[in-house]
């Protein structure tokens, strides 16, 4: 498990609740939309989503922990994320298989987003 368990739990701000199913709702970079929520893990320390890009970057899939969630908006159906569109583009590939078979992706993600992580989940 990463040392920056912080990036995998949801701040306290974000209004998510745990439970709340995501999968579906929008998903919104800070320079604009990013995609749809394919998947959402609850685990503890170990909680992220995972996105469906579509069009946008061939419907290649992304790994976001929980962490970079700002807030959730259940009316609108909406996840707004404190990342651009080219942070997300640039971040780890996401393999589906390998997140099965090797915890070890945990470090390679908090290596990633958690330069840019504004400090501990309050």
């Amino acid at each position: 498990m990463s040392s920056d368990t912080g990036i995998w739990e949801f701040r306290s701000t974000s209004g998510h609740i745990s439970g709340t199913d995501l999968v579906g709702y929008h998903v919104e970079a800070t320079d604009g939309h990013l995609g749809k929520v394919d998947r959402l893990s609850e685990e503890v320390g170990a909680r992220y989503l995972v996105v469906d890009t579509g069009p946008w970057i061939l419907g290649r899939l992304v790994l976001l922990p929980a962490g970079v969630v700002l807030r959730v908006d259940e009316d609108e159906r909406k996840v707004h994320v404190d990342r651009t569109k080219d942070e997300i583009k640039h971040g780890p590939e996401f393999d589906p298989f390998q997140l099965e078979a090797d915890l070890g992706y945990q470090e390679k993600y908090a290596g990633y987003y958690s330069p840019f992580y504004g400090g501990p989940v309050m």
